[in-house]
C-alpha cells in the first residue's frame, strides 16, 4: 500500500468554482419523471468487479476492428494499407488509448460535476438523481481506468475537453451545470461510446461500454427532463445565456484556434508511431470521395454535435437561430468533412432531430441488447 499522502504528484492545484448548496425541505416528489428516473437508476447499479471478466486479455486482432474514428476511413487509403502490421497496430494502441483516457477524464469531470448537483440543484428528485449519477460516474472512471491499464497507459487530458470541464465546474448556475454536463458532455460522451460499443469486436471493451452507454443514456434523460421543465420559465436574457454557454462547450472541441482540437493532438500520437501524417492525408485526399457518412442503414450520419447536442438543444428550444447561426459559422468553419448543409439554409434542414428513446436508440439499434 502506498503511503498516505493529504498531496500526490497527479493532481492539480484546486480549481476555483461558484457554487450555492440549497436545501430542499419538502421530501416529497415534485418532479415525478425525476423520482421515476432515480428509481430506475437505483434498479439498474451494476458493479465493475462483479459483472465483467477482468481476466481475459485484450483481443489485439478484434481490437482491430474498432475504426479509428473522425469520420474520415483512413483504413480503406493505399497509405494505411503500405504501413506494417506493428505500425498500425500502436497507431490503433494509441489512439483507442487517447479516446479512452478522455472518457475516463471527462468521466472524472461528470463525477466532480454530480456531486455539485446534488447540492445546488433546487428539487429532491433532482438531487436524489445527481447522487445515483455520482455513483455511476465513480464507476466509470474505475472500468475505463482498468481497462486503460490493460492496453497502454493513461494519456494525458485533452486541452479542449479540459476547458470544457473547467467551465462546468466552475459556473455558480446550476442550469449552465446541467446544460454543460448533461446535454454538452453527456451527449458527446453517449454518442462516442454507442459508436465505439457497435463497431468494436473487442470482447472485454464491448461488454463495459454496454454498461456505460446505458448509465450514460439516463444521464442524458435526466437533463432533458430537467432542462424541459425549467426553460420555459426562463426570462429571454437568462434563456440566451444557456444558450452562449452550450456553443462555449460545444464549440471547444473543434475550434482550431491555437491548433488545440482533439483531432490536432491524436495526429501528433501517429507522427509518434511512424505515421508521415502529410502522406496520409494526401492518399485520403486523393483515394476517399468527398462523401456523406452513412450508417448500416444507409441513413446520413453526423458527428456527435451535430448529430447529437444540436438535436437536443433544439429539442429544449435553446437552439434560436441567433445561436443557430453561430454554431454553423463555428463549424462551417471547422469541419472539413460531413457539415450538413454549406448554407445556413441547408443545414437547418439536414439536422437530424433527436431519437425519440434514447436508451433504445443507444443499445439496441444494431441489435444489441443491454446487460442485466
Amino acid at each position: 500500500m502506498a503511503e498516505f499522502s493529504l498531496t500526490t504528484d497527479s493532481q492539480d492545484p484546486g480549481l476555483e468554482t461558484a457554487m450555492e448548496a440549497i436545501y430542499q425541505w419538502n421530501y416529497g416528489s415534485e418532479v415525478e419523471e425525476l423520482r421515476r428516473l432515480y428509481v430506475k437508476a437505483a434498479e439498474q447499479q451494476w458493479v465493475a468487479e462483479r459483472d465483467l471478466n477482468w481476466d481475459q486479455e485484450i483481443d489485439q486482432e478484434l481490437f482491430q476492428t474498432t475504426p479509428l474514428g473522425f469520420g474520415i476511413p483512413f483504413e480503406r487509403c493505399s497509405y494505411w494499407k503500405s504501413l506494417s502490421r506493428d505500425v498500425r497496430w500502436e497507431v490503433m494502441r494509441r489512439t483507442a488509448s487517447f479516446r479512452l483516457s478522455n472518457f475516463l477524464h471527462g468521466e472524472q469531470g461528470a463525477l466532480l460535476v454530480a456531486s455539485q448537483l446534488v447540492n445546488c440543484v433546487p428539487h429532491t428528485d433532482a438531487k436524489f438523481y445527481a447522487a445515483t449519477q455520482t455513483m455511476d460516474e465513480a464507476r466509470h472512471v474505475e472500468v475505463f481506468s482498468r481497462y486503460i491499464e490493460k492496453l497502454d497507459e493513461v494519456q494525458p487530458v485533452a486541452k479542449p475537453l479540459k476547458r470544457i470541464l473547467d467551465a462546468t465546474l466552475a459556473t455558480g448556475d446550476w442550469l449552465e451545470k446541467l446544460v454543460g454536463m448533461q446535454i454538452v458532455i453527456e451527449g458527446l460522451a453517449l454518442h462516442s461510446f454507442r459508436d465505439m460499443r457497435n463497431l468494436t469486436e473487442e470482447p472485454l471493451l464491448k461488454e463495459l461500454l454496454t454498461y456505460v452507454a446505458r448509465d450514460e443514456a439516463r444521464h442524458h434523460a435526466y437533463g432533458i427532463m430537467y432542462v424541459s421543465q425549467a426553460a420555459p420559465l426562463l426570462s429571454p436574457e437568462k434563456r440566451e445565456s444557456l444558450e452562449n454557454f452550450a456553443l462555449e462547450c460545444a464549440s471547444a472541441l473543434v475550434d482550431r484556434r491555437n491548433d488545440a482540437t482533439l483531432a490536432t493532438e491524436v495526429f501528433s500520437l501517429w507522427q509518434n508511431a511512424g505515421v508521415d501524417l502529410e502522406a496520409l492525408l494526401e492518399s485520403v485526399r486523393k483515394e476517399i470521395p468527398v462523401e456523406p457518412s452513412v450508417d448500416e442503414h444507409g441513413n446520413r450520419r453526423f458527428g456527435a454535435i451535430q448529430g447529437f447536442v444540436i438535436p437536443t438543444l433544439k429539442r429544449l428550444n435553446l437552439f434560436s437561430e441567433r445561436v443557430a447561426r453561430d454554431f454553423h459559422e463555428v463549424l462551417a468553419a471547422n469541419l472539413q468533412r460531413n457539415l450538413a448543409g454549406e448554407t445556413y439554409e441547408e443545414f437547418m434542414k439536414n439536422l437530424p432531430d433527436l431519437p425519440e428513446d434514447t436508451s433504445r436508440w443507444a443499445l439496441e439499434e444494431m441489435g444489441a441488447t443491454a446487460p442485466h
